[in-house]
């Protein structure tokens, strides 16, 4: 993590860094610092879909269950611009349990 840690300060809109730094955050249970994460990858990178997924399965861990949806739906919003299907199921597929 630290690694990851030194790549995002060094870099703070590399995408790649700031996904792994985000999952591991949330690998170690980390939530809040994760969400802040997987914010600032959107920000940066709004074209990055797997942040929207794993950026609401973190927010529905913390029980914020209206972000996790508004999260999911601004993902399925990028997915349907960028033509990623795959991701899209995915982001839909979660957004269907929260309704």
């Amino acid at each position: 993590m630290e690694l990851l840690k030194n790549m995002v300060a060094q870099n703070p809109t590399d995408a790649f860094a700031r996904y792994g730094l985000a999952m591991e955050l949330k690998n170690a249970g980390d939530l809040e610092g994760a969400v802040q994460s997987f914010q600032l990858l959107i920000t940066h990178n709004p074209d990055y879909a797997a942040a929207y997924f794993h950026g609401g399965q973190t927010l529905e861990k913390l029980g914020r269950l209206q972000d996790a949806r508004e999260i999911y739906t601004k993902g399925i919003e990028t997915t349907l611009k960028t033509g990623d299907a795959h991701t899209r199921s995915e982001l839909q597929a979660a957004l269907d349990v929260l309704r």
